[in-house]
């Protein structure tokens, strides 16, 4: 049977409010007691959920996003950047007692940057979180679900996952962040993903190779049989 897809792509996983601070001295230490006279304070949006899915929506694509966000001020600002992009919202949950994912990013006036960082929301996305929204896996034709080795509670889970999503008839597109975590959290998994293209060093770290030939060799060695990179 024909799947009626209303949208491109489903963008999972990590979802942040970002704070930049600038100019803010980082040569030498912070400390404490000081002022320090900023410019405007911004606040924009990021993590995959957020970058890559404005990015496919600015070019023409259809999008939705899935993640977890607080119950908060923060949460409200994800939820309206992402609607002003025109990216459906309709699989952001407000989770109960974690807060939005935020950074501060300090900014030298070098460009260099600083981070402090609260995880928050999204490390409590779960396989309970895909399988509640299997009608909007339904409706996609692929979901792009990242970032591995920064989704805590969905790492010991993904080949589930995963699997679940593939059942709808979505296809997988699966990113890494960070190291990329190890191998052993994606190997189960690789067989319900259609696109896997990690960074070098990424596969690197998974792999402990670092000719691509044999990276890639290892990946179809775990059951990967669509498109794969290192």
């Amino acid at each position: 049977m024909p799947h009626n897809h209303t949208i491109d792509c489903i963008v999972c996983g990590t979802c942040v409010a970002d704070i930049l601070v600038r100019p803010v001295p980082l040569v030498h230490p912070v400390g404490g007691g000081r002022l320090f006279h900023v410019e405007p304070i911004a606040v924009t949006t990021g993590g995959i959920v957020c970058n890559s899915g404005t990015a496919m929506r600015r070019l023409g694509m259809r999008v939705a996003a899935a993640s977890l966000v607080g119950d908060d001020l923060w949460g409200g600002v994800v939820r309206s950047r992402l609607a002003e992009e025109g990216i459906k919202t309709a699989a952001i949950d407000a989770h109960a007692t974690l807060a939005t994912s935020t950074t501060a990013v300090l900014i030298d006036p070098s460009g260099e940057r600083s981070f402090a960082h609260h995880v928050g929301a999204p490390a409590a996305l779960d396989l309970g979180f895909i399988q509640r929204h299997s009608a909007q896996w339904a409706e996609s034709r692929l979901a792009l679900v990242g970032y591995v080795g920064l989704l805590p509670g969905l790492e010991p889970v993904l080949a589930d996952a995963l699997a679940a999503i593939h059942a709808t008839g979505c296809r997988v597109a699966l990113e890494t962040g960070g190291s990329g975590g190890t191998l052993a959290t994606v190997a189960t998994a690789l067989q319900h993903v259609d696109i896997y293209v990690p960074s070098l060093d990424e596969a690197i770290h998974q792999t402990g190779l670092e000719d691509p030939r044999e990276i890639i060799a290892c990946y179809r060695r775990h059951g990967a049989a669509g498109i794969v990179g290192g």
